[in-house]
């Protein structure tokens, strides 16, 4: 009697995390999809100004793949580059002007603004500083791009033509991150659907909708609509940035656009395993706002809906409980069918797909470990700083 209860309950937990999938599939602003491009544009009579901020701390090892494709946008009107130093140790500065001198260009400006103040992260003082110098050239829009972004020669045109066209006052494109190693291809294409399901595309786009959420390697500001919303003044405190910049600007009823990217990648390497963990874990307590009751209810959930569609399937198998063996399947293979287009983009082997319930396990734990490194009163490291309360959810680049 006993086992026939506990089987009868599996049964019912697989079939709620069956209704789950197909209430994510359908009525989650279709999050799975990977067609969100840059929209229709078309090119301005007259280019605005244009002035590129980069935030750059440490970054020797990246900075020759990416600032190089920076310095040569063909861009029509007038561009320019501040890469501001954030008290790096490993000679960025240096090496930015090098590789300025050696391939041409935009006209790149390094400076550094010295140790942020009490109650900013470094990288926001750091834009906080690069937006000065660049105000005082009078852009019509910021770019806002983080040091280990490469862009195709062609990158800065479309975007500001597509904030043309759309009248947008944030254009971002989320990234197509490095997928190389065997971890990188396990994990990275994950985190991006992960970040989609959380903030599905299509609604960031239409009016009216309540979802806000950026790329912060990526982002195309209208220079008024950063001085409306305070940006970055009003995020200071953020240690993850990009969502806290989306909401303040579509706050002060901006309009903002988000989507995948086609010709912008990130060069920065994660080859091992640890390196991945370090990279959710650091902020992914934050984006909980530091809250145990969500933490636990992001865990449930995580089970509910990653977990149990295996573990019914074993559970049915070994019981004897075909109930519980379809319902698991079923939702095993709509959790698999939607993360396809995913592994498409990644131009990744789609025998990945079946193992997402296995990554699904790893984000879980880095989201338990983030909460225990808080309660150990570590807080947020990155790049030999901690930060004691990040209170939103980016990328500190």
């Amino acid at each position: 009697m006993g086992q026939t209860a506990r089987v009868s309950a599996f049964t019912w937990i697989a079939a709620v995390s069956l209704a789950s999938w197909l209430w994510l599939l359908l009525c989650q602003g279709f999050f799975w999809r990977t067609d969100v491009r840059l929209p229709p544009r078309r090119e301005p009579a007259e280019w605005p100004d244009v002035c590129v901020v980069v935030p750059a701390r440490d970054e020797a090892a990246v900075l020759p793949l990416s600032l190089p494709s920076l310095l040569a946008q063909d861009y029509p009107g007038r561009a320019e580059v501040f890469l501001v130093d954030d008290g790096s140790t490993d000679g960025t500065g240096e090496l930015a002007r090098e590789l300025a001198a050696r391939h041409g260009g935009l006209g790149l400006t390094v400076a550094s603004p010295g140790e942020p103040p009490a109650g900013w992260t470094g990288k926001l003082w750091a834009v906080r500083h690069g937006i000065a110098l660049a105000r005082a050239r009078g852009p019509e829009y910021l770019l806002l791009t983080d040091a280990d972004i490469a862009h195709e020669p062609d990158s800065l045109r479309l975007l500001v033509a597509a904030a043309g066209t759309g009248g947008f006052d944030a254009v971002s494109q989320m990234a197509r991150l490095r997928v190389a190693s065997v971890w990188e291809r396990l994990v990275v294409p994950a985190f991006v659907y992960f970040f989609a399901q959380l903030y599905p595309f299509r609604r960031i786009g239409r009016k009216g909708s309540r979802t806000a959420a950026a790329a912060g390697g990526c982002v195309l500001l209208r220079a008024d609509a950063a001085e409306r919303a305070r940006i970055p003044d009003a995020i200071r405190h953020a240690v993850i940035d990009d969502v806290a910049l989306a909401r303040a600007v579509k706050g002060t009823g901006g309009h903002i656009w988000l989507g995948l990217a086609d010709r912008v990648d990130s060069v920065r390497p994660y080859p091992r395993l640890h390196d991945l963990w370090r990279m959710v874990s650091r902020s992914a307590y934050a984006q909980l706002r530091h809250n145990p009751l969500l933490l636990l209810g992001t865990v449930a959930g995580l089970a509910l809906v990653y977990l149990v569609p295996p573990a019914a399937v074993l559970a049915g198998a070994v019981g004897g409980s075909t109930a519980a063996l379809l319902l698991g399947a079923a939702a095993w293979l709509v959790m698999t069918a939607t993360y396809v287009p995913m592994l498409r983009y990644y131009r990744q082997p789609l025998w990945l797909a079946p193992l997402l319930p296995f990554t699904a396990f790893l984000y879980l734990l880095m989201t338990a470990d983030s909460a225990v490194q808080h309660y150990r009163g570590r807080g947020a490291a990155w790049k030999g700083r901690t930060y004691a309360r990040p209170d939103t959810v980016a990328d500190e680049g």
